[in-house]
């Protein structure tokens, strides 16, 4: 076997990582399609309903995301009317992000797409398996285990 045989993901963690991950994002956007939405889009709309009124920095922690990223990804969010961004109460500084009566009727709407999506990818990986994947993923996006790399 030569080296042009061998492709960087076979060799790295992280590359093998991020190639399965574009593909899968690529595989799920065509089923979200008829929503307008893409995955991330999807995504991030539903940690912020499940988050309620969050704030941008905590709304970021839980997304693994810097500000910037989070702020790229609200921003046709909030332009299309399904996020707005609004003061904290007691700490004007602070924005906290909200789903917007039309952007929960838009999550509600792609949550039917995703699920579908959803099936398939266990259809084809299997129960099992995308159970497994998605605890040891998980555990990767902790914070423990980002201690843990950066002390190893």
């Amino acid at each position: 076997m030569t080296k042009q045989d061998i492709g960087v993901w076979d060799v790295c963690t992280n590359s093998a990582l991020r190639r399965a991950s574009r593909q899968l994002s690529q595989l799920y956007d065509d089923v979200l399609a008829p929503s307008g939405l893409k995955i991330t889009q999807f995504s991030l709309l539903s940690q912020i309903w499940r988050s309620g009124d969050a704030s941008l920095k905590t709304l970021a922690d839980l997304m693994v995301m810097d500000l910037s990223a989070l702020g790229h990804t609200l921003k046709p969010l909030i332009r299309d009317g399904y996020v707005e961004l609004v003061p904290d109460r007691n700490d004007r500084r602070v924005k906290r992000v909200e789903l917007t009566p039309l952007g929960a009727r838009k999550q509600e709407e792609a949550l039917a797409l995703w699920t579908e999506a959803q099936t398939r990818f266990e259809k084809s990986y299997g129960k099992a398996q995308s159970d497994a994947l998605r605890k040891s993923l998980n555990i990767i996006a902790g914070s423990s285990f980002a201690d843990a790399f950066r002390n190893a």
